[in-house]
């Protein structure tokens, strides 16, 4: 097991207004349980990752809006437990919710799941928008929710109304403008185009 190195920090050390719903501690995701090494709701990400997130977040700020993080490195341990659970075809019971017209076994083979993983690198992140007006911070309607493995999580579909694409263009442009660069399946998921470990996964614990 790694050890975390000191440029990899916890996100809200550097932004403490951010708003954090780490999905994988909770049994809210695709599995229904927390995830190995998910040991605390907390999210980290590289210092340099973690500089461009305040980037982001400021210039939303100007608009009433921030972001809200559902994931942000993700240690190997967790996607080798991804891996484990998507050999077995009787586990499925977040398929309503989270893979409804797919066969839990398409998963692996769709690439919604991997052996790696660009999270386990510590400068990717799932993201939202949210009203910092609202109460509780409500989430922006994106068409989907987060981790929603079908066609109308993809980026540019078009199948969702005015509001819902409008919505995801302006998070899409907002994190490419500081340097993110998006996933055309996932409207959600960003990686620093500068990343500072690009062939590193790492595996220590999110404590």
């Amino acid at each position: 097991m790694d050890k975390r190195p000191e440029t990899i920090i916890d996100i809200q050390s550097m932004l403490p207004s951010i708003v954090l719903d780490v999905r994988y501690y909770s049994n809210d995701n695709f599995m229904g349980r927390p995830i190995d090494g998910y040991l605390a709701p907390k999210a980290f990400l590289s210092i340099s990752a973690c500089r461009a997130l305040e980037k982001a977040q400021n210039m939303l700020a100007s608009f009433d809006l921030g972001l809200k993080v559902y994931d942000a490195y993700r240690p190997q341990m967790s996607v080798d437990h991804f891996i484990r659970w998507s050999q077995d075809e009787h586990d499925t019971q977040m398929k309503s919710i989270y893979y409804p017209d797919l066969d839990k076994s398409a998963l692996f083979n769709k690439g919604f799941i991997a052996s790696k993983s660009s999270h386990t690198r510590a400068s990717t992140v799932d993201v939202t928008l949210v009203s910092l007006s609202s109460p509780s911070f409500q989430v922006l309607d994106m068409g989907t929710i987060w981790d929603y493995f079908h066609p109308s999580s993809w980026t540019h579909y078009n199948k969702i109304t005015h509001e819902q694409r409008a919505n995801r263009m302006l998070l899409q442009q907002v994190m490419s403008d500081v340097g993110f660069m998006g996933l055309a399946q996932e409207w959600w998921h960003f990686t620093l185009k500068e990343e500072p470990f690009p062939k590193t996964y790492f595996n220590f614990p999110i404590e």
